[in-house]
């Protein structure tokens, strides 16, 4: 879903930055439980390099919130500021979309719809159509209360890590504005360029094509403060 990195900032001296990227997700990428095992993924490239004068090692970090990051929060929040990571939240405005997301992404963990394999991105559109077309049915009784969970997980762990060095990014503003990129570069003061991905959207278009009790879920939300997310839509 993102393609920063973070460098060890003990090897690139005064130019080194570190990054992190904290989702408010679902799957993991990378696990890392503890201080002791991100104090070994930093250190990797000073212990395996025969190189100590230049940075020449990236390490590329995505820590879900639900994989123990609130947990302690104090203590991780002292651990980027120790090592100088900086970090980069990047949230879903559209919580209903994350929802289903979600739900198709752990039901594919387990159905493994590509030949025995399971796949969290997938790279054309026919693999994307594969995915598209199992259907989540929704707990419209707890949806309000499940929806508002989510905002305040949201909140606590921008309050969680607001002394940290960060920047909050929005998957919707990635999708249609391009000029994010560079203020996460500008952010990282990395020099401007073209970034791209090969990565295609799976749920494309309406939340309407993509639930399967959409009516339960229409009723529930329309006249809600959350209203908005039954028709908020963007392309790509």
């Amino acid at each position: 879903m993102m393609f920063l990195c973070c460098i060890t900032p003990s090897l690139c001296l005064s130019t080194g930055v570190s990054v992190l990227v904290i989702l408010c997700g679902s799957l993991p990428y990378c696990r890392i439980r503890d201080l002791a095992t991100l104090d070994k993924v930093y250190n990797l490239d000073w212990l395996s390099s025969a190189s100590k004068n230049e940075c020449s090692a990236a390490i590329g970090s995505k820590w879900m919130l639900n994989q123990g990051l609130m947990d302690h929060p104090k203590e991780i929040a002292d651990y980027f500021n120790s090592r100088s990571v900086s970090v980069i939240f990047l949230f879903r405005r559209n919580l209903l979309r994350r929802m289903v997301s979600m739900l198709a992404n752990s039901y594919d963990r387990y159905a493994k719809l590509f030949s025995g394999t399971h796949k969290s991105h997938v790279h054309s559109k026919e693999e994307a159509d594969t995915l598209s077309k199992y259907k989540p049915t929704i707990n419209s009784t707890s949806l309000l209360a499940d929806l508002k969970d989510m905002e305040m997980r949201t909140a606590k762990a921008l309050e969680y890590f607001n002394t940290t060095r960060h920047m909050i990014l929005y998957y919707e503003d990635l999708i249609q504005n391009r000029t994010k990129l560079k203020d996460v570069q500008e952010f990282l003061g990395l020099p401007q360029m073209e970034l791209t991905s090969r990565q295609v959207k799976i749920h494309r278009g309406p939340l309407s094509d993509h639930i399967k009790n959409w009516d339960d879920v229409n009723r529930t939300l329309a006249g809600t403060i959350y209203e908005s997310f039954l028709h908020a839509d963007y392309s790509s």
